[in-house]
């Protein structure tokens, strides 16, 4: 037995080949790489970025490639080398700062596709989404029914796999804002949003597993959906049992606060941040995502588990819970922290710049106060974006905790009576540095 599955046969021929995996240090793509390990497969782990995620999988090889620049089937050729399999779990939400739908789900896919052709390999497994057309209402489901169409209209020995909404005991996205909404102490209702299928990470994974075999099917798509259909509210309330906190009243969030929220994490989009509230999870959740597994099951022999089950299964620990209250905690203490910097650098460059030339020629600054105030200023600017922006965000955590400690040693040298004065500016530095560590602590997002 291997993950509470039956081994598959073949798995003597399975040690000596070698799958590639797009977008390994996913929540889907992860489960896989460690399933298909544990199966005997040779895994060639490819990554955006070679980063703590990416060197904690139990794959032999790891290629730093990103999906958006691979456009061109010459981009693969090399690296398919030795391949016998690929395996495609790269997606992204929606277009934002660091993501590009029409890249990582189309163009990205088919340079693959035909790579693949040119190579003679044979089995591409490709992980789809329910709903997925080129007609759906969304631009996320529409790049991604493109992407199908494409792989179905090549020769390749494919399959197409459309999770519903994936749920395990990792979380990423949606499945970890479930468990976020469950620390809420009132539990809220989305209007208008439709029932969803909930499917566990490790039938998906061990999906793949069982398709790759030498015998399994070629050329057929199937949706994944679980066994049952939940509101969304009975999802977060399962959730909420299993962290073991009480029942919560139920509050209906109105359409135009929703909206609100939407085009909030849109703009944390913009920004760099895979905020998973943003439109598109608007539009998905009212078309929702529910399905009858009967096919699946009849391809694989895999009887999907109900969340309640899958939950039971798995207490939940501290851990688990520490993660549900911080996670929607996490965007406003980032929020929060991003605009102290940028509010200070503001007002010491308008309302507070007389007085901080002040303070900088009484602890003997002379000449250098005003260039010292104005540059302090604009290190705080400079440090809020960078904090907002998510591609410098770790540098700016840096730079502001450098600063913090620059601020701190400079006063106590300069202007000792600042540690004794009421309002204490120098005591207030403290839990400014342990926020600093809090959130350099919680910044990796898988």
């Amino acid at each position: 037995m291997i993950g509470g599955y039956p081994k598959l046969m073949g798995g003597a021929e399975q040690k000596q080949r070698r799958v590639l995996v797009l977008g390994a240090t996913g929540l889907i793509g992860s489960a896989i790489v460690a399933r298909l390990v544990a199966d005997g497969w040779a895994v060639t782990a490819v990554v955006r970025k070679i980063g703590t995620g990416a060197r904690g999988l139990p794959a032999d090889r790891l290629l730093q490639l990103d999906l958006a620049k691979t456009t061109r089937p010459g981009d693969w050729l090399l690296h398919l080398d030795g391949v016998d399999a690929v395996v495609n779990s790269a997606g992204a939400l929606q277009d934002g700062g660091r993501d590009s739908l029409a890249l990582v789900h189309e163009v990205g896919p088919a340079a693959l596709f035909e790579a693949c052709e040119r190579k003679g390999i044979r089995r591409v497994i490709h992980i789809s989404a329910m709903g997925a057309d080129p007609a759906a209402p969304t631009r996320f489901a529409r790049t991604k029914g493109a992407a199908d169409q494409r792989l179905e209209a090549s020769p390749l020995d494919w399959v197409i796999l459309r999770p519903s909404v994936i749920v395990g005991r990792a979380a990423y996205g949606g499945s970890a804002l479930f468990r976020g909404l469950a620390s809420l102490p009132l539990q809220l209702r989305i209007e208008g949003a439709a029932p969803l299928s909930v499917v566990q990470l490790d039938d998906v994974a061990e999906t793949v597993a069982r398709m790759l075999a030498p015998e399994a099917p070629a050329r057929v798509s199937f949706d994944l959906p679980g066994p049952q259909p939940l509101s969304m509210e009975q999802v977060v309330a399962n959730y909420r049992h299993w962290l073991g906190w009480k029942p919560a009243r139920i509050v209906t969030l109105p359409g135009w606060l929703m909206t609100i929220a939407y085009r909030l994490g849109d703009l944390a989009g913009l920004l760099g941040w895979r905020a998973p509230v943003r439109s598109t999870t608007g539009q998905e959740l009212a078309r929702g995502s529910v399905g009858d597994p009967e096919r699946w099951t009849s391809l694989t022999g895999i009887i999907p588990r109900s969340l309640d089950a899958a939950l039971a299964a798995s207490p939940a620990s501290v851990q688990e819970r520490w993660f549900a209250r911080l996670y929607l905690l996490k965007p406003l203490a980032f929020t929060i922290f991003a605009a102290f910097w940028i509010v200070t650098g503001i007002l010491s460059l308008t309302v507070g710049y007389a007085e901080g030339v002040v303070q900088m020629r009484e602890g003997g600054a002379g000449m250098l106060a005003v260039p010292g105030a104005v540059g302090g200023a604009l290190a705080d600017l400079l440090i809020g974006f960078a904090i907002l922006w998510r591609p410098t965000t770790r540098w700016g955590l840096w730079a502001a905790l450098a600063l913090s400690i620059v601020y701190l040693v400079a006063g106590t040298v300069m202007m000792p009576k600042l540690w004794i004065e009421p309002l204490g500016p120098l005591m207030k530095i403290w839990p400014i540095l342990t926020l600093n560590l809090f959130l350099l602590a919680i910044l990796d997002e898988r």
